[in-house]
């Protein structure tokens, strides 16, 4: 059950990185100004964030690896036991508090943040599923 749960996240990860890339077009003054936008954008960008860390979770269960005390951790995990490189794990494990972020303190979005984490952030979230695949063949 888990290896069909772990596909379906996989296919919502890029289901959401291929809308967010496809609405990200004038980012920066569509945020400002169209509320509409806004709450579309941070909310796929929240659901990304939460699928990563789902994955992250599902693949731990799967390889019956110790469960993680904390979002972030679960990237330690999987960087420790080489499901993902271990350094792009220490990095990409930020996602976990930019999921929090986009949880608890989206009164505060930064536009300007948002808009320019697009590019990079979309590119480190495809690795990371990448890294899952090859992790798991």
């Amino acid at each position: 059950m888990i290896p069909e749960r772990i596909e379906q996240k996989k296919g919502r990860i890029r289901e959401y990185v291929r809308l967010i890339k496809n609405i990200q077009e004038d980012c920066l003054r569509r945020f400002e100004t169209d509320p509409i936008y806004r709450g579309a954008l941070l909310h796929y960008l929240y659901l990304m964030a939460d699928s990563c860390i789902a994955l992250a979770i599902l693949v731990i269960r799967q390889k019956a690896l110790r469960p993680p005390q904390t979002y972030s951790e679960a990237f330690d995990i999987l960087g420790a036991n080489h499901i993902i490189d271990p350094e792009f794990a220490n990095s990409f494990a930020k996602i976990a508090g930019f999921r929090n972020f986009l949880a608890h303190d989206y009164e505060t979005i930064d536009g300007q943040r948002i808009c320019s984490y697009l590019p990079s952030g979309l590119r480190e979230v495809e690795e990371y599923v990448s890294q899952i695949e090859k992790a798991m063949k």
